[in-house]
């Protein structure tokens, strides 16, 4: 019988694996707050090319000063779930404002958006009901449907003629309702779901239609209100998952926006909201001043369609395979983990800080630097980046 004596060396040949295989993940340290320029524990400052910061709202003077000002008036926590005595009359504010911005009637607010998507499948379908999900989709929907009873299809990544396929089955196997949920962008790819086109399969299917705009919300579209507004289909999406932790300000939280039907039940039954503590007033406060910002102006959505366009240009004429697209994120292939890994350290020594992607974030074989462009970013920053990358990557022979 193993001991737990056992079980702890079972662990550390685990991590000894990890290692030795060149896969493990360390943490960096950083000693600013987050932005188009940091400085690591070591004391080194760098361009920061790897944080979600898309339109550089984490240290906004305007965003930190709301934060305080929450802090003064409505307290640091409620200590507290939403429906016992957690709902401050900003949340309410909050939730009817993400659902103005997003052209929804209501919305509800999660204290992580990976609770938002863990908590949303399961309270609305059952096992007469059907979930067909894009096979990229994010971790957070993934464990969400897997919390459900409902039947379960998968289609090919962005692929219409296979979501068709999986449409038809679920409607000759005589499910009640269909939901297809997707990405309304893919995190590790940038690839922007062709949502105008799911929108017309599902209206031939009955079926309901759901995104995940982690990596949307606040930039994509004239308006930068989503994935949705970039492909046309603004108002025409039943239910909107996302994130507070993003462009929107970057702090933490997420959200669920839709009918008002989907949302009062989501209050009832959504364990994630019934069981977490509320958002903290701080973050709250300060996401109504970053709605306030993004609503007064696209300047920095347009900003960073700029940079982003600049960049992707930039770096392919550099030498460097980059996946196709008009997103802020910018995968750069590398294909090899070591080699990912071995370029993403020497960029810090040339003081850009990236991070290397890889099995099992990414499939095997696929290994990348993810970059994501930042509004925060002006043109000095991306010339000396591509600078570091071509360097980089004549060392390493990446590139010739």
């Amino acid at each position: 019988m193993a001991s737990t004596d056992d079980f702890y060396a079972h662990l550390r040949t685990e991590l000894d694996g990890i290692r030795e295989a060149g896969l493990y993940k360390s943490e960096r340290i950083i000693a600013t707050p987050q932005g188009a320029h940091v400085r690591t524990a070591d004391g080194r400052e760098v361009i920061n090319l790897c944080a979600n910061n898309y339109l550089g709202l984490s240290s906004h003077p305007a965003v930190i000063e709301a934060a305080h000002e929450a802090l003064r008036t409505h307290g640091y926590g409620l200590s507290s779930v939403r429906f016992i005595c957690g709902t401050q009359d900003i949340h309410k504010t909050l939730e009817a404002r993400i659902a103005k911005f997003l052209g929804t009637e209501d919305a509800i607010l999660y204290a992580a958006a990976f609770d938002a998507n863990g908590g949303l499948f399961e309270p609305l379908l059952g096992e007469a009901d059907a979930i067909i999900s894009d096979e990229l989709n994010h971790a957070s929907i993934i464990d969400g449907i897997r919390l459900c009873k409902a039947q379960r299809w998968r289609y090919k990544h962005n692929d219409l003629a296979d979501l068709e396929r999986c449409l038809k089955e679920a409607e000759e196997k005589g499910t009640r309702f269909k939901m297809v949920f997707t990405d309304g962008v893919f995190s590790m790819d940038g690839t922007i779901a062709q949502l105008d086109k799911i929108r017309e399969i599902c209206d031939r299917f009955g079926a309901l239609l759901g995104i995940d705009e982690c990596h949307a919300s606040g930039f994509m579209g004239q308006r930068g209100r989503g994935t949705h507004e970039y492909r046309g289909v603004f108002g025409k999406i039943d239910i909107i998952t996302g994130t507070l932790g993003k462009a929107l300000g970057g702090a933490s939280g997420g959200f669920t926006a839709a009918r008002k039907e989907v949302i009062e039940l989501l209050r009832q039954r959504s364990r994630p909201y019934l069981f977490s503590n509320t958002v903290a007033p701080s973050i709250v406060g300060a996401s109504i001043a970053v709605l306030d910002l993004l609503e007064g102006s696209t300047a920095l959505r347009d900003k960073l369609e700029a940079n982003t366009k600049y960049f992707r240009k930039a770096i392919t004429e550099a030498g460097f395979e980059i996946k196709p697209g008009e997103h802020p994120i910018v995968p750069i292939m590398v294909y090899d983990a070591v080699k990912a890994q071995q370029l993403a350290a020497r960029l810090l020594e040339l003081g850009v800080y990236v991070v290397g992607f890889f099995f099992p974030v990414v499939p095997k074989g696929q290994a990348r630097i993810r970059v994501q462009m930042s509004a925060g970013h002006d043109q000095a920053d991306l010339e000396r980046a591509v600078a570091a990358f071509r360097q980089a990557g004549v060392e390493l022979g990446l590139v010739k």
